[in-house]
């Protein structure tokens, strides 16, 4: 693969340029794209006929941009790459589909069709313009797509960013401000390898999405997402809301890999638009830009982007990074892949990149395809200096971020760490050291509860005690007792009554099971079946176990001093009549 790059000024003078290439020749198949800082689609008709005059046989695609790369450069208005594919078996195809026209599940059925048709394919390059909602559905959509073709594109934009103007053309469906472009590239002797950038690193504590609808984000923690632009980096709900969080996009995991994701506008309710679905129970964080790591970052993916040795490069950047290097170059992050092939590409409004079988939209990331055909050239050595030496000069807003970043994960940790110990404490105070139920406040309070619900919901006690139980304490000590107590609880705690119950400790062997939604009846059958469980259960070196049990049902005028008095005389009419037995009071 080669790439000829043309910088276009006037028609006239590219005609010329496009006519001294047209004498070199080629033998393969060529692909003119077109890169514009200009929407006018009068001077974007300008150029294509200029192709069309030198060559009528030649297609073409093109996208609006927020800044055009050339060969890891900023470069004009207006850029114009044709691509020469040196071998035969290297091959392309293109397809427009416009939004307003197709279904979304439409556009994704007919892509994964053609993938299909067409076995050849290895890689899908996407041109979006800009969505007016999510585009989850549609990355969604294309999960079925073979897990070896790797996909990754951009959202064509304008020079102003905060501009919804953007646009897409190419030779055999003309102009459009609300298609996409997909590009097929395959062949036996095609390969591609590509990889996302991003550099911002998680700043702060950590919300949690509690309300959303689909892109809508909602509520971060029970608060309005806005809320929290506006507490902790003092942005206004105005105008201005999308230039000022650029640089502080949402950082969190997503389909296994990590996502950065930009508000697109904010709204009178608090609430956020984003570029796609926020699901409520994301983990989310506010991010930064970090100088050092994104120049690592940059380091250790060049090294491998340089073995992989392309043909060509393409560079799909957010135009947030370009604004983030303010002090510097825009392209000055992409700097390292200067010297390992001839590049191209564009600042976009959104990134897109396949990973682990699943296609995703970045925000504020540096997506870079790269496309050989044939044996691998040899790597190109890499230059240490500039990354080594800007890394050792982090700005101090970078180290108090990190700061910040570092006692706040802390904070969380501490946090956590006493919610652990509060909810152990407060358990411990309801909860029977021995047996792991309720103890008796807690289960008196639990039947408080019931009476004062009474009148809208039944409910039954059921009052156990272990029969001869001073027998066994007595003859095989307070160990064995125990264990006879703790058998008890575990049939408490693990029968399956299907209603509702809770169960609790009352003291020494005796226990209060709350019956709720039930009648005298039905709490006598379940009453039977806790005393032939606690009959069948053994224990090694004891006789088995009996218990008796009492029961009755709450009535409206009841005090759970008059209720647990009327359980108690069911009890002792249990125990007096010859214990192991069910008595209803």
């Amino acid at each position: 693969m080669k790439q000829v790059q043309f910088a276009y000024q006037s028609e006239e003078s590219f005609v010329e340029q496009l006519r001294a290439f047209q004498k070199n020749g080629a033998e393969g198949a060529r692909l003119f794209q077109i890169y514009s800082e200009v929407l006018d689609p009068a001077v974007i008709q300008d150029v294509t006929a200029a192709i069309e005059e030198c060559f009528p046989d030649t297609p073409y695609i093109g996208c609006s941009t927020s800044g055009n790369i050339i060969d890891c450069e900023l470069s004009g208005n207006i850029t114009v790459v044709c691509t020469e594919f040196e071998l035969p078996t290297t091959r392309f195809e293109i397809f427009q589909y416009d939004m307003e026209k197709l279904a979304v599940d439409d556009i994704t059925a007919q892509i994964v069709e053609e993938t299909r048709k067409n076995p050849w394919v290895k890689a899908i390059e996407m041109y979006f313009t800009i969505p007016e909602g999510s585009t989850t559905r549609f990355c969604d959509g294309l999960k079925e797509i073979r897990e070896d073709i790797q996909i990754f594109g951009g959202v064509s934009c304008s020079d102003d960013i905060t501009s919804d103007d953007s646009c897409v053309f190419t030779k055999a469906y003309g102009f459009s401000e609300t298609s996409i472009i997909i590009v097929f590239y395959g062949g036996e002797d095609f390969h591609v390898d590509s990889i996302k950038v991003t550099g911002w690193k998680p700043l702060g504590r950590e919300f949690h999405v509690t309300k959303s609808q689909g892109s809508l984000l909602q509520e971060l923690d029970g608060i309005p997402a806005y809320d929290v632009y506006h507490k902790y980096l003092n942005i206004k709900n105005d105008e201005n809301f999308f230039y000022n969080t650029l640089e502080f996009p949402l950082f969190y995991e997503h389909n296994d890999t990590t996502i950065l994701r930009t508000p697109v506008s904010s709204n009178a309710d608090g609430s956020i638009n984003m570029t796609s679905d926020m699901d409520i129970g994301s983990v989310v964080r506010i991010s930064y830009g970090d100088p050092g790591t994104i120049l690592e970052s940059i380091r250790h993916d060049s090294q491998r982007i340089a073995q992989f040795g392309p043909d060509v490069l393409h560079i799909f950047s957010c135009a947030a990074r370009r604004t983030f290097w303010t002090n510097k170059e825009p392209t000055y992050e992409i700097q390292p892949f200067h010297d390992i092939s001839a590049s191209c590409g564009f600042f976009s409004h959104g990134e897109f990149l396949r990973t682990k079988g699943n296609l995703n939209q970045h925000n504020v990331t540096l997506v870079i395809a790269a496309m050989r055909e044939g044996a691998k050239k040899a790597s190109a050595a890499l230059p240490e200096t500039q990354d080594r030496n800007t890394m050792s000069r982090v700005p101090l807003v970078s180290r108090l971020a990190t700061f910040i970043s570092v006692t706040s994960l802390e904070l969380e940790n501490t946090n956590k760490q006493l919610a652990l110990v509060n909810d152990k404490l407060k358990m411990a105070a309801i909860i029977d050291g021995l047996t792991g139920l309720y103890n008796r406040k807690e289960i008196q309070g639990q039947i408080e509860k019931a009476l004062a619900d009474v009148k809208k919901e039944q409910f039954s006690l059921v009052m156990l005690d272990i029969d001869n139980f001073k027998q066994v304490n007595d003859t095989y000590g307070h160990q064995e007792g125990d264990s006879v107590i703790v058998a008890l609880a575990d049939i408490l705690r693990n029968g399956r009554t299907g209603l509702m119950q809770s169960s609790g400790r009352w003291g020494g062997e005796e226990f209060m099971v709350l019956l709720r939604g039930t009648d005298a009846s039905s709490a006598a059958y379940i009453a039977d079946l806790m005393r032939e469980c606690f009959a069948n259960t053994g224990f090694p070196g004891i006789r088995p176990q009996t218990v008796s049990l009492g029961v009755t049902q709450a009535k409206e005028d009841d005090t759970v001093d008059t209720l647990c008095t009327r359980v108690d005389t069911a009890l002792y009419r249990a125990k007096k009549n010859g214990k192991n037995r069910v008595e209803i009071e």
